[in-house]
């Protein structure tokens, strides 16, 4: 059953979502996330730190207690053009704490002035840059919500393709898989999403560029998925880019992954942003944190030609 705070804040995102401007260009979008993000506070006892990690901008985020050398490498959503460590930081705060971890919280660069494939170009600098400054693959989890979860996924199979050690783990939150749109929840779930609308997700298209929107490192729906390592997948089951997930999960389970797929009854599109005022959203990052402890460190970092 659904908690009352989960009725009360899917009312205030209906409110807000009927009162939006459409279209509204990209700049104004950002500046209203980054607005809202004024209103969000870490969690107690959170060291954040700003690093450039590999050329890319990036923020440490730093429960006190988790060890130093266990990392939660963290790609923000936004459909590739908006986001940032501002509108990220407080989830990716709780996340990270709740797998004991630090968080590395990466700022790539946003189309439409950076389309593909200047996101996976930034996500795999910064990952070497884990790996260069003696953080073991075997000790790294990536993750990301929406399109950073997408693109944790394309992150993984372009290391997959150059023969290099991949995390531990991955951890993808209501991850956009397919760019193409084909999905049927992003008819079937529309009316009751109270988040995205398909004029955001249409914004994807200024990432896309002049490519294939079917490229495995743009939609990894379509990727080769042979050799991941184990994938957790949560997502809403009112959420638009609900088909993402269970896709996903169909088809890294036939490709022989170790996958977890959870969908959240009642639940919208990163629900997980509402922590900790939300129960639900409580309920799933404490569930993200079991999988990481159980996941991190077990082993060495897997090789890319693992089955």
């Amino acid at each position: 059953m659904a908690s009352l705070q989960s009725y009360i804040q899917r009312f205030c995102l209906n409110y807000n979502k009927s009162h939006d401007i459409i279209p509204a260009p990209v700049e104004k979008l950002r500046a209203a996330q980054e607005e809202d993000a004024r209103r969000t506070r870490l969690p107690g006892n959170i060291l954040k730190q700003p690093v450039t990690a590999g050329g890319v901008a990036a923020e440490w985020i730093h429960p006190q207690e988790a060890p130093k050398e266990k990392v939660l490498f963290y790609l923000h959503g936004g459909a590739y053009v908006m986001g940032s460590c501002n509108t990220h930081r407080a989830m990716v705060a709780h996340i990270a704490r709740a797998c004991g971890m630090r968080g590395l919280l990466l700022d790539y660069r946003l189309a439409p002035e950076h389309p593909y494939p200047a996101a996976v170009d930034d996500s795999i600098s910064a990952y070497h840059w884990l790996l260069c400054n003696g953080i073991e693959a075997r000790n790294i989890i990536i993750a990301g919500d929406s399109s950073g979860g997408g693109l944790a996924l394309a992150s993984l199979v372009s290391l997959l393709d150059g023969g290099y050690p991949l995390p531990a783990a991955a951890i993808c939150i209501t991850p956009w898989t397919d760019l193409a749109g084909t999905g049927e929840s992003l008819k079937t779930r529309a009316k009751v999403d109270p988040r995205p609308t398909l004029r955001e997700l249409s914004l994807g298209g200024h990432y896309v560029g002049n490519n294939d929107p079917r490229h495995p490192l743009i939609s990894p729906l379509y990727a080769d998925l042979h050799g991941l390592p184990p994938l957790l997948i949560q997502a809403g089951n009112d959420d638009m880019l609900l088909s993402d997930s269970t896709r996903l999960a169909e088809r890294a389970k036939s490709a022989g992954v170790d996958v977890t797929l959870e969908v959240w009854d009642r639940m919208w599109h990163v629900f997980h942003l509402h922590a900790p005022r939300l129960p639900e959203a409580r309920s799933a990052i404490g569930a993200i944190g079991r999988f990481g402890r159980q996941r991190i460190g077990k082993g060495e970092g897997l090789a890319a030609d693992a089955a």
